[in-house]
């Protein structure tokens, strides 16, 4: 059994994140508003995922989502009241 090395699993990991980060920056200061980079970032993981594993694949990994984000899990700036 291999032994997985999470530093070797990170630094991919988070390396494309700073791609992402950094294209995301870029289109903002070219003034596309954060929704439509939103909605196109969406657009196309979920299009490259259904790509590489299938619709129902992907499909089942999606259903979750819908309660993670009302458990807060994406909120990034929360308000309290």
């Amino acid at each position: 059994m291999r032994h997985i090395d999470v530093t070797d699993y990170n630094e991919p990991k988070q390396a494309a994140l700073r791609y992402i980060l950094d294209a995301w920056e870029e289109a903002l200061h070219d003034g596309i508003e954060p929704e439509m980079l939103a909605n196109a970032a969406l657009f196309a993981a979920l299009s490259d995922l259904v790509s590489a594993f299938g619709e129902d694949a992907v499909a089942r990994v999606t259903e979750g989502l819908s309660k993670r984000i009302h458990h807060g899990e994406f909120t990034l700036n929360r308000t309290t009241q």
